[in-house]
């Protein structure tokens, strides 16, 4: 914060709950000064007093009443291709109108349109040895789906324990071992190989798969990848609810819902057949009726000299589809910046409004409202852009909002967005993404998803420092929550991205609670039709979050230095090659 003010803040002229509201952020705001940055952050001059007006729109009733509309019955559940998305893109559209935003895509439209495949599978399974038949229940023992558009798939073949199926030779790793695993049904770990450090073997190798934190190795998306790279027919990942990061009742809630992805000439079918899980309970009973310990093949799997091991038993999968192709839509809205020369280069904040939509075969309550999941990023998506509207001098470079399709399917919508950019990538310096406000409180701490990969976190970081929060990493990088929503699209094709959940350590709270309401949350809410509005929820901090990101966004839509991946990280590589190829 620089130790002079070019002029004094004013709170006198906001009503006295905008200013009570605004005080923590704008009493220390750098915001009073035109200073120069922190040395070092890719940041630009402090910021104006001036923002106050785009601070004073983000408020906790504002936040409340979109996340109240978007998680509304009558949305059932915002599944993409349903009466619910047209509810959904409507509202979107409406509010970024009234805004006086502009379309965001060439036509000048809000719509980017996306086609999808839409598959509801019917699967039966069992596992043969011999002439014994080991029957399976679906959903409650396993889930499996095609991406096939195809009537029927019929699987009936060998399966292998191919460890954590990892095929990494940046560690000199390598589960397959060259053996031809083609045609087969592959069963495999979740996570990333857990490499025991050499000189404690009660904790992990930081030089191995990032240690305790999750790489892409370790997704389930770089697991079906993999077994369609080498062949294989199916894929099958053992549930462990530690290192996957959620109960398996998250996978077989909506398994037998519609599943998507994007539509291929060839129907999806160079995928592999089959990607499934079971639990882990039925996976031990198949390795003890072969002979074997999972115990003993998991210990094994987390050595350099692991090789692939045939079970003796077969999987017997078959799955009646229905399928279709569907229309699905990203709702994209631009603020054009002020300055000419400028204007063509962008800020995106994104957030994805899709949820799983209703389920009609469960007794109960049938709709997954996805409240926080992600009706209330959406909402701060709205309240940012209503932020920047309010401004009476826009930034330099323009603003884009981006309101994503199918993240709950894979990341659709972002790596359509992604691949499809109205824009060109290279002339967008930042992604910042939004998946979920803090619904308990204000918070000491902003947790940074994937700490340490850009300098968008020095920025924020910049930002924060004045009101005394500090930047904190994920407190369960194991789970892969950097790899598990939109950002991650944008991260693959270079753009910096900024990912932010909300911290742990709450005002007034003891050092527990934190951590305490967020796995309350994973295991009674996530991906549950209990994900709904709460009477106890205190979007104060939510308030401030919102309003930090918008800081953020706008210090970098006016600054002189671009934002980077820092050294080691694996998209800078692609970053540079863009912007090279761009005469950038």
């Amino acid at each position: 914060m620089p130790s002079s003010f070019s002029r004094p803040c004013r709170l006198s002229r906001f009503p006295r709950a905008v200013a009570l509201g605004l005080a923590a952020t704008l009493t220390a705001l750098s915001a009073c000064s035109s200073g120069d940055a922190a040395p070092g952050s890719a940041n630009a001059p402090s910021v104006d007093a001036a923002l106050a007006p785009a601070l004073a729109a983000i408020t906790a009733d504002g936040l409340m009443a979109h996340t109240k509309a978007l998680s509304d019955d009558s949305l059932e559940g915002r599944a993409p291709a349903t009466p619910g998305e047209d509810k959904t893109v409507a509202y979107l559209q409406s509010q970024f109108a009234a805004m006086g935003l502009k379309g965001g895509m060439p036509d000048g439209s809000f719509v980017q349109n996306a086609t999808f495949s839409g598959i509801i599978g019917k699967p039966e399974a069992s596992f043969r040895i011999g002439s014994r038949v080991i029957p399976l229940s679906f959903p409650a023992d396993y889930i499996a789906r095609t991406r096939h558009e195809v009537p029927v798939i019929d699987v009936d073949a060998e399966m292998v324990f191919v460890g954590y199926g990892v095929d990494a030779p940046e560690y000199g790793w390598n589960d397959y071992k060259n053996v031809d695993v083609k045609g087969k049904v592959l069963v495999m770990l979740v996570s990333d190989p857990a490499v025991a450090d050499p000189n404690d073997s009660t904790k992990l190798d930081s030089t191995m798969f990032k240690g305790k934190a999750m790489t892409y190795y370790g997704r389930w998306t770089y697991k079906y990848e993999i077994a369609t790279a080498k062949g294989a027919a199916g894929a099958l990942i053992i549930h462990e609810t530690g290192p996957a990061g959620y109960p398996f009742e998250v996978l077989s809630g909506n398994a037998a819902l519609e599943q998507f992805d994007i539509a291929t000439a060839d129907g999806n079918t160079g995928r592999t057949k089959v990607e499934g899980w079971i639990t882990q309970p039925k996976a031990e009973a198949l390795l003890k009726a072969v002979g074997k310990d999972f115990a003993a093949l998991k210990a094994a799997a987390r050595r350099k000299d692991f090789a692939p091991i045939s079970l003796g038993a077969s999987a017997k999968i078959h799955i009646s589809n229905s399928t279709r192709r569907v229309a699905s839509r990203n709702v994209v809205a631009t603020l054009d910046g002020s300055d000419a020369t400028r204007k063509n280069e962008y800020v995106i904040y994104s957030a994805h409004w899709d949820h799983l939509g209703r389920d009609t075969s469960i007794t109960g309550d049938q709709i997954f409202n996805g409240a926080l999941d992600n009706a209330s990023g959406t909402a701060q998506l709205l309240a940012i852009a209503k932020g920047f509207s309010a401004l009476p001098t826009k930034p330099a470079r323009s603003i884009m909002f981006v309101a994503l399709t199918g993240e709950e399917q894979g990341l659709l919508g972002a790596k359509y967005f992604a691949a499809n950019s109205p824009v060109p990538l290279a002339n967008v310096l930042a992604n910042i993404n939004m998946d979920g406000f803090s619904q308990w409180g204000r918070t000491k701490d902003v947790t940074v998803i994937g700490l340490g990969n850009s300098t968008l976190e020095d920025v924020l970081a910049d930002v924060i420092r004045p009101a005394g929060r500090v930047l904190a990493p994920d407190q369960e990088p194991e789970k892969g929550f950097f790899y598990r929503s939109d950002h991650f699209e944008f991260a693959k094709q270079g753009v910096p991205a900024l990912y932010t959940e909300p911290g742990v350590q709450f005002v007034g709270k003891d050092s527990t609670y934190g951590m305490k309401k967020r796995e309350e949350y994973t295991s009674r809410d996530y991906h549950q039709p209990s994900d709904e509005v709460k009477p106890d929820w205190d979007l104060t901090g939510a308030v401030e979050d919102t309003q930090v990101l918008l800081q953020v966004g706008y210090r970098v839509a006016n600054g002189t230095v671009w934002p980077t991946w820092k050294p080691g990280t694996e998209f800078k590589a692609t970053r540079d090659a863009v912007l090279k190829a761009a005469g950038k």
